[in-house]
């Protein structure tokens, strides 16, 4: 059952400017994040994708711009406790309690508990460790306990920064089941920040790229990839006579010269076999050709220019 007003934004960032002295952090960031999405916010480091979390959560000042969480602004945040759960990077849970203890007392700061700390340990997979105090974890159970916490209750929105650091292949799958069965099932909100891109690719409905304090592109998955298209890379010993060929024609758009040999291109209205056998007629031969799905990763790059996230 959802637990949200479908048409209310869980979360609206209008205009955020930010400063650290006279250095600007982040100019004008505009983010819509839908009821019931799953939202990731990607961005190189250093981008301001943390501080935005921050500023949005009055954990921050910020000089201009508006905030609404839930349908509050900064000075109401407090009102929703229990409705609104972070977890950042460094996992904060006290070093001293074991695993189970650390659970009992969230579970009793919930409003709305709706799983068992067994039931979490479980979901999580850290039902051996209940007994283990939390320093002698590793940082990705660290990681795990913390998500069980935000996981008791029923949260109308979730915002998660880097939650695949330190998880495993298993861990990370976990987690991703975990944050589409809430999502599913409750209607709970998420705001995943992180540089993993294929990870947020396999479960977010929507994406903003945050790129040197800006907002780059935002907007449904599927409509950002649709619009990026696929793109073709082609090996031919006659690399330059095919860019010859090839860079006038409008049935060819973001051609660009990979080598001596190999070039990359988006097609437009022609298919790959018309451009093999346009380019074999006019006695460049093709080696290989290669086509490369659409994807959050190859979107993220040719956005911001090739750079690492």
């Amino acid at each position: 059952m959802s637990l949200v007003n479908a048409s209310e934004p869980a979360l609206r960032v209008r205009g955020l400017r930010k400063r650290y002295g006279d250095v600007a952090v982040l100019h004008g960031v505009d983010l819509e994040l839908p009821a019931e999405a799953v939202f990731g916010l990607v961005g190189l480091n250093g981008s301001g994708k943390t501080t935005t979390i921050e500023c949005t959560l009055g954990l921050q000042g910020f000089q201009e711009g508006e905030v609404s969480v839930l349908g509050r602004g900064p000075a109401e945040l407090f009102r929703l406790q229990g409705d609104v759960v972070a977890i950042f990077d460094s996992p904060s849970v006290p070093p001293h309690l074991t695993v189970r203890q650390c659970l009992e007392h969230a579970r009793l700061l919930c409003q709305r508990p709706r799983r068992s700390c067994a039931e979490v340990e479980r979901l999580l997979g850290i039902e051996n460790y209940t007994r283990y105090r939390i320093r002698q974890l590793s940082l990705g159970n660290r990681r795990r306990v913390s998500i069980a916490q935000a996981l008791l209750g029923e949260p109308r929105l979730i915002l998660l920064d880097e939650p695949f650091n330190g998880l495993d292949a298993g861990g990370v799958d976990q987690v991703l089941d975990l944050i589409a069965e809430l999502n599913r099932e409750t209607g709970a909100s998420f705001l995943l920040s992180s540089h993993q891109l294929p990870y947020l690719e396999r479960v977010c409905s929507h994406v903003a790229v945050l790129h040197e304090g800006r907002i780059a592109a935002s907007g449904e998955l599927r409509d950002l990839l649709a619009d990026s298209g696929s793109r073709i890379v082609l090996h031919s010993t006659q690399g330059g006579l095919a860019m010859q060929l090839l860079e006038n024609d409008s049935r060819v758009t973001d051609l660009e010269r990979l080598s001596s040999t190999h070039l990359k291109m988006r097609l437009r209205e022609w298919s790959s076999e018309q451009l093999v056998s346009f380019l074999v007629e006019h006695k460049a031969p093709v080696c290989e050709l290669i086509r490369q799905r659409a994807s959050l990763d190859n979107f993220f790059r040719e956005l911001t220019a090739g750079g690492d996230s």
